[in-house]
């Protein structure tokens, strides 16, 4: 997220705290952007609106791109966008779009 850029949903802000100090959700390993790594983050966007996902090393032998690449490409596969990388951790949020009236 840019600096400034405004956290839109109720509760969405509370979540991210969450999830920042929490757990890791889901791990990015050596089986790399498969198809079912993709539909868990989807699911977990979908449940919860934030997502936060570890890069493991057994990922980062065989990838070249940094992290904040591999996290645009993670957040365009899913429809999500990037909240937050640190190291080699990523925080993926999907904010509620607004009703068409």
């Amino acid at each position: 997220m840019r600096l400034g850029e405004e956290i839109h949903g109720k509760g969405l802000e509370e979540r991210i705290k969450e999830r920042v100090a929490g757990k890791i959700d889901v791990h990015l390993g050596k089986s790399g952007l498969t198809e079912s790594f993709i539909n868990e983050v989807k699911n977990r966007l979908e449940k919860h609106n934030v997502v936060k996902i570890k890069v493991l090393k057994s990922f980062r032998k065989s990838y070249t791109d940094d992290v904040e690449s591999i996290a645009e490409e993670i957040a365009r596969a899913t429809s999500a966008r990037v909240y937050e990388t640190r190291g080699y951790t990523i925080i993926l949020i999907k904010e509620k779009q607004p009703r068409k009236h």
